[in-house]
């Protein structure tokens, strides 16, 4: 059965590819606005199913669609885009924590059995100087990343502390709970 992201992101891609499986990536056509009064867990659910769904038109197999939103001081911050925005959003989390939210969904074409979660991840972040911010988007440039940051890079030392069940989720894809997925599906994993 073919595995198929439903994503273009390169983040998401490079996780897939620690489980040593054979997928492919298809890009979904999907408007990712925030519907109004929309909760963000409601919102990155909702999003990682139409994204496998609008695959699922083109291609049939084990698609995994995935929706990810940062929340801080109960606001939904997306991707900063520019030096400036990054440079704002790392100066407000300073000494403060920070909410991911990553939604996961693996559909099943065949069966149309659907399998979805939300799993969490807060971050902890440091007092952040100026100077630290500073040095730290000048060497990482993430301005395509919410919360303006890679965890997987020099981002970690922005951090005091991490909290929650996996550490791939706060780069896009919750590998422990997309294993369990697959295996539920009879994909034989080590």
């Amino acid at each position: 059965m073919n595995l198929i992201l439903a994503s273009t992101s390169v983040y998401r891609a490079a996780l897939l590819r620690k489980l040593e499986l054979d997928f492919i990536t298809a890009a979904p056509e999907v408007n990712e606005q925030r519907l109004e009064n929309e909760p963000p867990e409601t919102m990155v659910e909702r999003l990682s199913l139409e994204k496998a769904r609008t695959v699922s038109k083109q291609s049939t197999g084990l698609i995994i669609g995935s929706d990810q939103c940062a929340t801080h001081a109960g606001n939904v911050i997306g991707k900063p885009g520019s030096y400036d925005n990054a440079f704002q959003q790392l100066s407000s989390f300073s000494g403060q924590s920070v909410t991911f939210l990553t939604g996961l969904c693996l559909l099943n074409t065949r069966t149309d059995n659907v399998q979805s979660i939300v799993e969490p991840f807060i971050v902890h972040f440091r007092q952040l100087s100026e100077q630290t911010i500073e040095n730290y988007l000048n060497k990482e440039k993430p301005y395509d990343c919410a919360g303006s940051f890679k965890s997987e890079g020099l981002g970690i030392c922005l951090f005091s502390s991490m909290q929650g069940e996996d550490p791939n989720s706060l780069v896009g894809l919750p590998l422990i709970k997309l294993v369990t997925f697959l295996k539920n599906e009879g994909i034989a994993l080590p």
